[in-house]
């Protein structure tokens, strides 16, 4: 009876220290996501930046709530800081006829070039927000860059780009 005790202890050890995947999965859920970031880039957009424009390349008459939080055009002069270092930052949205919204946000970029993205709430630590999101960057120089998202519009995939421009 010992020996049965003693290996089920075993086990239970053994399994309880296997370690994690290191991988996640990407949003259309068949490639797996990188872990590790890719530092140059998100040194290049370190900074105070200035979201310009909103875009829907080949639709343009759809309207979007964007990041779960407001209209897409709302965010049109919003302003946002990448801290590279720690990866945390800050937006801020302030356009008239719409509410006004900040937040303190934990943002990295992968090494598959995919913009991870969460918005915290006051009080709430970056590792207990479950959801966040997934973004392409592209068109990055340095002054200016994009966020493409993808969205289901009626059983079809569209983009919206952020266009972001550097702060002076």
């Amino acid at each position: 009876m010992r020996k049965i005790i003693l290996i089920c202890i075993l086990a239970v050890t053994v399994f309880a220290c296997k370690s994690a995947s290191t991988a996640t999965t990407s949003s259309n859920g068949a490639e797996p996501l990188s872990t590790k970031l890719d530092k140059s880039t998100q040194v290049a957009i370190k900074g105070n930046w200035v979201l310009t424009n909103v875009s829907y390349p080949g639709s343009e008459y759809i309207k979007v709530n964007s990041f779960d939080l407001a209209d897409s055009k709302c965010f049109i002069g919003s302003t946002w800081n990448f801290i590279s270092n720690n990866n945390k930052g800050s937006m801020a949205l302030a356009s008239s006829g719409c509410t006004d919204f900040s937040s303190p946000i934990v943002w990295s970029i992968n090494s598959q070039g995919m913009f991870v993205l969460k918005i915290l709430d006051a009080g709430i630590k970056a590792k207990k927000v479950r959801d966040g999101y997934l973004l392409k960057i592209g068109g990055l120089t340095e002054n200016s860059f994009q966020l493409i998202d993808n969205i289901n519009v009626g059983g079809q995939v569209k983009d919206v780009v952020y266009q972001f421009q550097r702060a002076n």
